[in-house]
């Protein structure tokens, strides 16, 4: 193999989408000596090597410079040119190219569940803390003395990638992030009891869409009507009911009956009060909904631990915002490499290959196939030509 892991990488990539999406936002118009495709490639490289400055990144990707070609980049950019770039270029461009990607990788790889037997699209929904520092990051108000980002995620359960994404400040509350979210007809969302907003519950309900979401103690409400349950199966389910809500207030935001099912967590040892709009599926399955939505955790996790996504180059708001989308189009290119690999690879054992091979010249599907190959043993003719320039003779 003549050309390195990295750009076999970004052969995955779709080049004639990624020259659209520059003419449409026009971000070669002042492109300073680093076009769009290069920014790129070294953000990308950042997020695929994990290194810790603007210095690292530019000398790391020098490092290979004789196969920028491979890369379609004619000079790595310097520190202060990539710095310009991070705190100038369009966001937007890798935000758009990221769904633009999300749809044809996801299509090849053939993300789809199989766990629940359902023809709703799963949608899990979170936020992620980011703590920074407030005197560098004076925009990302969070409390008096420290700075925060919220990585507001509609995570979809094929998969596990993000279908939506809204980075705001650490101040503001996930129920009011929520209400710019709008839901697919027929979808599921799947969240937490901070998502107990009724007027964007009721907002979702009258699109079509259904919610699975925790409720608050301190909501109030009165009984309608109680379903059996069935005896022979499903003990965890303690309670399958019909509910209104009581206070004025609530009611008015949403006033059709709710379906309110509670789970006992033997794991935890608590019971979970789950409130849904879904009326015909059983209360198991309504259960294990929220019990998947410890889906979006892990993928917190994943773009937390093995990517450049705690630390950023720039302190600038569109730095921030690139560096972040950067890094979702790196979890989704290695979902992809994953999901076609014939290797049951855990994913943090994967980038961990990739990062430490990254500049090697080595065939990817191999590496990615059969990662613990031993190398073919050497011909003995072979060795037998390297000691003859060995033998002096007496």
């Amino acid at each position: 193999m003549n050309i390195t892991l990295f750009a076999q990488i970004l052969q995955t990539l779709d080049r004639v989408s990624f020259k659209k999406l520059v003419a449409k936002h026009q971000t070669d118009k002042h492109e300073k000596g680093v076009n769009s495709w290069t920014h790129f490639v070294t953000m990308l490289f950042c997020q695929f090597s994990k290194l810790n400055s603007l210095r690292d990144v530019c000398n790391g990707l020098k490092s290979s410079s004789g196969n920028l070609n491979h890369l379609n980049v004619k000079l790595p950019p310097c520190k202060s040119s990539l710095s310009y770039q991070n705190k100038h270029r369009n966001w937007e461009l890798f935000q758009d190219y990221y769904f633009d990607m999300l749809g044809k990788l996801s299509h090849m790889a053939n993300f789809k569940q199989t766990r629940f037997r359902i023809k709703s699209k799963i949608l899990l929904l979170d936020s992620t803390t980011i703590s920074l520092c407030l005197s560098l990051f004076d925009w990302a108000k969070f409390r008096r003395k420290k700075g925060a980002i919220k990585l507001h995620t509609l995570l979809d359960y094929d998969g596990c990638l993000p279908t939506y994404v809204h980075m705001t400040d650490g101040k503001v509350h996930d129920a009011m992030a929520a209400r710019e979210i709008n839901l697919p007809k027929e979808a599921v969302v799947v969240a937490d009891r901070a998502y107990v907003d009724f007027q964007t519950l009721n907002r979702w309900a009258k699109g079509g869409s259904y919610f699975v979401v925790r409720l608050k103690s301190s909501i109030k409400f009165h009984r309608l009507d109680e379903k059996p349950l069935p005896e022979d199966r499903h003990q965890h389910i303690l309670v399958d009911e019909y509910i209104e809500l009581s206070e004025k207030k609530t009611k008015d935001k949403y006033p059709k009956k709710i379906r309110r099912v509670v789970v006992y967590d033997p794991i935890n040892d608590q019971t979970i009060e789950l409130i849904t709009n879904q009326m015909s599926w059983t209360a198991n399955t309504i259960s294990e909904l929220y019990k998947a939505r410890w889906q979006i955790e892990i993928f917190f996790k994943e773009i937390k631990q093995l990517l450049k996504i705690k630390s950023f180059l720039g302190t600038s708001t569109n730095a921030v915002l690139i560096q972040i989308w950067t890094a979702l189009i790196t979890i989704l290119i290695l979902k992809y490499l994953r999901s076609c690999s014939k290797y049951n690879w855990h994913l943090s054992n994967m980038v961990s290959f990739l990062r430490l091979n990254l500049l090697v010249k080595f065939d990817l599907r191999k590496l990615l196939d059969k990662p613990f190959e031993p190398p073919p043993k050497p011909l003995d003719d072979q060795w037998t030509g390297q000691l003859v320039l060995f033998d002096w003779g007496d």
